[in-house]
């Protein structure tokens, strides 16, 4: 693998162990709301407070913080998995499509992470520090991405 690769890979790895662990803070933060009978609100300013919600007694795993957190958890994920799949590639065809994809999935976590902050369940700073990340992906995989399609590009004209 190239140090560029090496770079992309570990910035995938870094992303996802950030969402693992956001995925268990956002769950335990919802179950622990579940023993107070409220749930946490956050305005960015402050740090929490309690408001008794009618939805207190519904199972974690039904609350949409938790449906919210397993689509963040996907798609952070597989963003290093598709990169992964990438550097082992049969075929430069192969490659691109995974990249593609990898960049897709970088994407749509943005997507996550903002229905997140926008529900209150990411405070400024969590949401700012990880959209950061993901979006510095988003970057280098986009230029990845651009870079194949330019080939490709040389090499049909060269035929």
């Amino acid at each position: 693998m190239s140090s560029i690769g090496d770079a992309i890979h570990e910035k995938c790895m870094n992303f996802a162990d950030r969402v693992i662990k956001l995925n268990d803070y956002l769950l335990e933060q919802a179950a622990s709301s579940l023993s107070d009978g409220g749930c946490r609100k956050s305005d960015g300013k402050h740090q929490t407070s309690y408001i008794k919600h009618p939805t207190s007694r519904v199972p974690v795993y039904l609350k949409s913080v938790a449906v919210l957190a397993n689509q963040l958890l996907r798609s952070g994920t597989s963003i290093g998995a598709n990169n992964t799949e990438a550097i082992s590639a049969i075929s430069k065809a192969d490659f691109k499509s995974k990249s593609y994809i990898a960049l897709k999935e970088a994407r749509e976590s943005l997507y996550w992470l903002d229905l997140l902050h926008r529900n209150k369940y990411l405070n400024d700073v969590e949401f700012q520090s990880l959209y950061d990340d993901c979006e510095e992906l988003v970057k280098v995989l986009t230029h990845r991405c651009k870079k194949l399609d330019e080939n490709d590009d040389k090499n049909e004209k060269k035929k």
